[in-house]
């Protein structure tokens, strides 16, 4: 495993005021250019663009260069005002958040995971846990085979600290979610802050991201792992600070030693060439293809940097397959970036911007009414007790028949789905464990007695799509998300009209 000895000791060294924390914003927005200013070719990022509507499930992308934003979309409802989450991506955020702690004084690389948490301690720690150090938990090799449960109701110091180590740690790369909340952990125990609260001044604000959101477990600790919300343009910042060594609009954020120790290969992950999973692993970002690297998420949320070609790229989506998406990268993005500017090309940069102004996710295509519509109209369909909590439906179409409201009634909370025929609608409803979550819906009749309903969650990578068939009193009701940690289709379920 490759270690930072050096490192660790210049970071000591280092005290707070030597980074400048200002609480006041020193940016908002990133300035904008044309592709072929920066050296990029339009017509490449059409090309991109092109192939991921193959995917149907791309949210957002943002392209810099040189520091300049050349391209940027969002597919509707997708939006650039919405944040969106994160899941592990969230990981690089709290790798951050460590290594301003480490600068700070508050904490190092080489302290003893257990010294933070003496009262959450089992009573016979193994030699292992009892070896297990900060570095081991950025570079995900802790000792664990498996994880605990990273849940937010039961993930805990406590319950960390009780899970098996069996190998040394160093030695064993097991990617670890709950290690990363450790790390959220520790510097919320070292500091008296959440890691929310802790890089307010430090990286938030002066990266000009104006509301994270960032879940807690019970006990009130940043999960770290996962949980934070924030936008595109907001990923496309952070990952343009760690491109810039750690300096934003000329002031040092935090250490450029600290970038480089956690962008570089820290630990091995495997050997096949042709993976962005197993080009190596460093402090919460994963080492890729092309000398690149990158944070990352669940069902495809990026960070990339590519340091050779001064480029960072933000993609949100909802993917099953997310090597797929960063394949399109290299396959279509990098042969785009050219090192010189390009002659302005007004044809194929007309058509890019033509394109990224239509992005949209796909709605469910059909009739705006059928002759079923006027006999089903308001009235409620019960379901017997299920899994799912499904109480009743309901369709109310408007006083035109041009469009409708589905009414759900679920678990005692009643949530109202506008949905738009042709286009998207929002609002706000349940979506599946989010509550009140802004929400678009969207609606089409694909034949007679059957209604297909689409609900897209916004600002995660899910959206669901229902379908409903009436046959007089009886309604079959059908649903599947796009993406999903189990099983993405619910069982069936057979409604009776009251």
């Amino acid at each position: 495993m490759k270690r930072a000895p050096v490192f660790c000791v210049l970071v000591g060294l280092i005290c707070f005021n030597h980074f400048d924390f200002a609480s006041e914003p020193l940016s908002q927005a990133l300035p904008r250019s044309t592709p072929e200013a920066q050296g990029v070719s339009s017509s490449g990022v059409l090309a991109f663009l092109e192939a991921a509507d193959q995917v149907d499930a791309m949210n957002s992308f943002m392209l810099v260069r040189h520091g300049q934003v050349v391209a940027e979309g969002w597919w509707t409802p997708y939006n650039a005002a919405s944040n969106h989450e994160l899941y592990s991506l969230s990981k690089s955020f709290t790798s951050t958040a460590v290594g301003m702690a480490i600068a700070d004084g508050r904490l190092s690389l080489d302290d003893e995971v257990m010294k933070f948490f003496p009262e959450d301690a089992p009573a016979e720690p193994s030699a292992n846990l009892k070896s297990m150090r900060v570095r081991d938990l950025l570079c995900m090799s802790t000792g664990n085979q498996d994880e605990t449960s990273s849940a937010p109701d039961k993930i805990s110091p406590k319950s960390f600290l009780a899970h098996p180590v069996p190998h040394k740690p160093g030695t064993h790369f097991k990617y670890n979610t709950p290690a990363t909340f450790m790390l959220s952990a520790i510097v919320q125990k070292q500091t008296g802050q959440t890691v929310l609260d802790y890089l307010r001044p430090r990286l938030f604000e002066p990266l000009g991201i104006a509301n994270p959101v960032w879940g807690t477990n019970a006990q009130g600790i940043s999960l770290g792992g996962y949980g934070l919300r924030v936008r595109t343009e907001d990923i496309a910042k952070f990952g343009q600070l760690y491109l810039e060594r750690g300096q934003w609009k000329g002031r040092q954020l935090m250490p450029a030693s600290w970038v480089e120790a956690a962008t570089a290969r820290q630990t091995s992950n495997g050997s096949n060439p042709k993976s962005d999973w197993d080009q190596g692993y460093g402090y919460q970002f994963w080492r890729c293809r092309h000398n690149a690297y990158r944070g990352d998420g669940a069902f495809g949320q990026y960070c990339m940097v590519l340091p050779e070609q001064d480029a960072v790229i933000a993609i949100t989506s909802g993917v099953k397959d997310m090597q797929a998406v960063m394949n399109l990268v290299w396959d279509k993005l990098l042969p785009a970036l050219q090192a010189a500017p390009l002659p302005v090309d007004p044809s194929n940069q007309k058509k890019l911007e033509a394109k990224l102004a239509s992005l949209a996710m796909r709605t469910p295509q059909g009739a705006v009414t059928s002759t079923r519509a006027a006999k089903i109209a308001g009235r409620k369909f019960v379901f017997p007790a299920n899994d799912q909590k499904l109480e009743s439906i309901s369709i109310i179409p408007n006083a035109t028949g041009t469009s409708l409201t589905l009414v759900v009634q679920s678990d005692g909370v009643e949530s109202r789905y506008a949905c738009g025929q042709g286009e998207w609608k929002n609002g706000r409803g349940r979506f599946g464990q989010y509550t009140n979550e802004p929400v678009a819906a969207s609606a089409a009749w694909t034949s007679d007695d059957t209604l297909v309903v689409k609900v897209c969650a916004y600002e995660t990578p899910f959206y669901s799509t229902t379908t409903l068939r009436f046959d007089g009193d009886q309604l079959v009701y059908d649903r599947e998300t796009n993406v999903g940690f189990g099983s993405t289709k619910s069982p069936q379920l057979i409604g009776r009209a009251e």
